[in-house]
């Protein structure tokens, strides 16, 4: 089955689009691209979802994603923490500015499970146990060769996205280019019960560093051992090797406990040239490899798939313009790249032996005023990203904050208005000047919703009458009277002529 609106000679195609990975980041973009009509089929090699749970922080700008969604209601209440961290150095999270200030503690196992029923309640299709062999490249569609539960399958998509995490074979074998380096340094983190430990908050011990936390009952515990080298393991390590590098560091013996999870982990630190090759494109730990630090990667990859999600609906639906899916990459790599250039900043203030211990004091004097502390926790919680859209007016490319306004339908948010994954224009100007509106000379892109709306305390945009939002909820257009609304919908929502997208 095929979504409505696309063309004949593509009955023969299994989706419009072809997800493989259905951690995090392939179900959360498996999700946007059914909010934009997209036929979606996931291919999934574990036979169930994972019971590890690595990553378990989310960060203020996905929680807004989130938010953008409607899928908090399903996550209750999640511990908060203002207190996080830049390279082991304590950091003050919350002073953002946003309605979801600090980290958030969620594990990835209610992530993932929480991403799947909203992924295959929109319609997306989710098939577990399809370990993906080949891949073949056509004028017109993707063909995904893999091993299955039944035996060999090939699948047919328009495009295929790799969100197969760091190992990814749809980046192997698609020929993406992978530069950077491998890991230098490596840490063995565990999940463990039945131990009694004092919590260590990135302590740096003479023999190494030391993170341990419990919670309900579990201990995790993180070390790196000073001058243990990276490596690159067939498996994870031994529990009876957990323990006796913890000891060394710590000199705490954990050998009577029980490991729920363990692996290993480095600081490498990769980027795929390009996040798009053709018909195939990369998001996540596939597109970018970087030591996990302050859960970093996974609000990486989840943001990744938001920014992508739309355009590529827009690509197989038909009204996207032509440049607007190449855009994911211009804006996302360069995102990504700037990431992980903090990410190898803090693992050298936090990995380094005692020859990082005069920057450790400098970065710690930095961190006493609160300029410094909030430009790097607004960063790491993904709150400062804007990306290029020309115009004059400060909020162009940036995300918009969640704002209190007041429709004909009673009083709402701007979050809750990006809830149907669509571009957004809002009309704050006054009821008389709101009748004088007129969209367009040209038809109204139906992926664009026009709300009137008031601003309910403070206004949406200070001094800004009309703005244009889009899917992800970044600002792509305001009337300052510098850019017509028309040159902003040929950008981000109509093709300059008709044309078949597939």
């Amino acid at each position: 089955m095929t979504a409505s609106g696309t063309t004949a000679r593509y009955d023969r195609l299994d989706a419009d689009v072809i997800v493989v990975g259905a951690g995090p980041v392939g179900l959360m973009l498996a999700g946007e691209l059914r909010l934009g009509g997209a036929d979606v089929l996931l291919l999934e090699r574990l036979p169930r979802p994972t019971t590890e749970s690595r990553a378990s922080t989310l960060h203020a700008r996905t929680m807004e994603v989130l938010d953008q969604r409607g899928l908090l209601d399903d996550l209750g209440t999640l511990p908060n923490e203002v207190r996080g961290h830049f390279g082991g150095l304590p950091l003050d999270f919350g002073d953002s500015p946003t309605r979801f200030p600090g980290l958030w503690k969620l594990p990835q196992t209610h992530l993932e499970a929480l991403l799947a029923a909203w992924t295959t309640r929109l319609g997306a299709r989710l098939r577990r146990g399809y370990e993906v062999r080949g891949l073949t490249e056509a004028s017109e569609y993707v063909e995904v060769e893999a091993a299955g539960p039944d035996g060999p399958a090939r699948f047919r998509a328009a495009y295929l996205v790799g969100c197969d995490g760091e190992q990814s074979i749809v980046r192997r074998l698609g020929g993406f280019a992978f530069s950077g380096n491998d890991a230098l340094r490596e840490l063995i983190r565990a999940d463990v019960t039945g131990i009694d430990i004092p919590d260590r908050r990135f302590q740096r011990l003479p023999r190494g560093l030391a993170i341990a936390a419990t919670r309900g009952g579990v201990t995790r515990i993180m070390m790196h051992e000073f001058g243990r080298p990276g490596t690159t393991r067939a498996s994870a390590p031994e529990f009876a090797e957990v323990a006796r590098v913890w000891q060394r560091i710590t000199g705490d013996n954990i050998t009577d406990g029980q490991p729920l999870w363990i692996n290993s982990f480095g600081d490498a630190s990769r980027q795929v040239s390009a996040y798009r090759k053709g018909r195939m494109l990369l998001a996540g730990d596939a597109a970018h490899l970087q030591m996990p630090v302050g859960g970093q990667a996974l609000n990486l990859g989840l943001q990744d798939a938001v920014n992508l999600g739309w355009k590529l609906a827009g690509q197989v639906r038909g009204w996207a313009p032509e440049a607007l899916l190449d855009s994911y990459h211009r804006e996302r790599h360069a995102i990504g790249s700037r990431t992980l250039t903090n990410i190898r900043a803090q693992s050298e203030l936090l990995l380094g032996g005692a020859e990082v211990e005069p920057l450790r004091a400098i970065i710690g004097d930095l961190l006493a005023h609160r300029a410094a502390r909030c430009h790097l926790a607004t960063m790491i919680a993904g709150l400062d990203v804007s990306y290029p859209i020309s115009g004059r007016h400060p909020m162009l490319g940036s995300r918009l904050p969640c704002r209190d306004v007041v429709t004909d339908a009673g009083r709402t948010s701007t979050t809750a208005m990006l809830r149907p994954a669509t571009g957004l224009l809002i009309d704050v100007r006054p009821p008389h000047r709101q009748k004088r509106w007129s969209a367009s000379a040209r038809s109204w892109p139906e992926w664009v919703r026009v709300v009137r709306a008031k601003a309910d305390g403070d206004e949406v945009l200070p001094g800004v009458s009309m703005l244009l939002l889009r899917p992800d909820g970044h600002v792509a257009w305001v009337d300052d009277g510098t850019e017509p609304i028309e040159k902003a919908l040929d950008q981000w929502f109509r093709p300059s002529q008709p044309s078949d997208r597939q």
